[in-house]
């Protein structure tokens, strides 16, 4: 049950650990969509660990974390995208994923998102489709060189049930 896992802010400290689950879900979940070089070119994004961590600090980053073990990670960008989301291979399936989202999508409602986008990776499409996200355009994104396929998926997402009052700003 995707209520198990307890979510937590990023922190600078997680920007190493979170930088090893990224490439580790690359290489290990994406093997059968993404060719070793793909995969390689993708990964290196986040060779940077000061730039990687101004990415994920700049953004609603939630972080899985148990037990000293780094579960997944999601990004909600500007209140309207997620950025990213991934998850540790050995809790691929688990609930993990589902948990972020859920996570997401409840923080973009609340602060009066009406929809949320996502470029999901050939990996991701599946697993947003079933929640409801439906595919708006084919992306091609260049990286270093090699080309790399994702499709831009948008959910509009149920209007909160807050009244102006009750809101917080953002």
């Amino acid at each position: 049950m995707s209520d198990d896992y307890p979510l937590r802010p990023f922190l600078p400290g997680d920007t190493m650990p979170l930088r090893d689950l990224f490439a580790a879900s690359i290489d290990e979940l994406t093997a059968d969509d993404y060719n070793d070089d793909q995969r390689i070119a993708w990964a290196t994004t986040a060779e940077d660990a000061d730039a990687f961590a101004k990415r994920l600090s700049e953004a609603t980053t939630l972080v899985v974390h148990v037990d000293g073990e780094y579960l997944g990670f999601a990004s909600l960008k500007a209140n309207t995208q997620i950025d990213m989301l991934y998850v540790n291979p050995n809790y691929a399936g688990e609930g993990v994923g589902t948990a972020l989202v859920d996570a997401i999508e409840r923080i973009a409602q609340a602060r009066g998102a009406a929809s949320l986008s996502v470029d999901a990776s050939e990996t991701a499409v599946l697993f947003f489709e079933a929640r409801g996200y439906g595919p708006v355009q084919r992306n091609s994104i260049p990286i270093d060189d090699q080309w790399l396929t994702n499709t831009t998926m948008m959910k509009t997402l149920k209007p909160s049930t807050e009244t102006p009052a009750q809101s917080r700003p953002s």
